[in-house]
């Protein structure tokens, strides 16, 4: 049986961080659907297509990536897709105690996801969307903080 993991997440933007949290997990699992999804709660800098296209870039070619948009519960979407794994990234203590929560109330809805958590590379711990965001919006320059692949012709201010 194949494994299929989600990768949710607004990725406004796609980072580093998240980069290499796919790049370790394609040795676990054979399909990552990288689910790119709205967070009202977040003023977004990129639109859903853009972000779309940002993360195509990076993962362009490979065939166990697909990068798709996804609305409403994470975990409706994983059992539309197939998927039994909900790939996580953890930076800090603080991440892991909302993962933690949210993973026990996906499981709880549904009996038949597991979460993975992979923590993040050491020098990655600092980068967080948020904070590139900020970097992009007031005109500093973020381009350490993401893929080399992607293209960010167009900055917002």
């Amino acid at each position: 049986m194949e494994k299929i993991a989600v990768f949710p997440g607004s990725f406004d933007p796609f980072t580093v961080g998240h980069e290499s949290i796919v790049n370790r997990a394609q040795v676990l699992f054979d399909k990552i659907y990288i689910a790119v999804g709205s967070n009202s709660k977040k003023d977004a800098l990129f639109s859903l297509e853009e972000r779309k296209t940002f993360i195509n870039q990076v993962f362009e070619g490979n065939s166990k990536i697909e990068v798709v948009h996804f609305e409403g519960l994470t975990i409706e979407f994983c059992k539309k897709m197939g998927a039994e794994y909900l790939l996580r990234g953890l930076r800090t203590a603080a991440d892991f105690e909302y993962e933690r929560a949210i993973a026990q109330v996906n499981k709880a809805m549904y009996e038949g996801i597991e979460t993975v958590f992979l923590l993040t590379m050491p020098e990655h711990t600092p980068v967080n969307s948020s904070i590139v965001r900020d970097i992009i919006r007031h005109g500093g320059d973020a381009s350490k903080f993401l893929p080399k692949k992607m293209n960010i012709t167009k900055i917002k201010k």
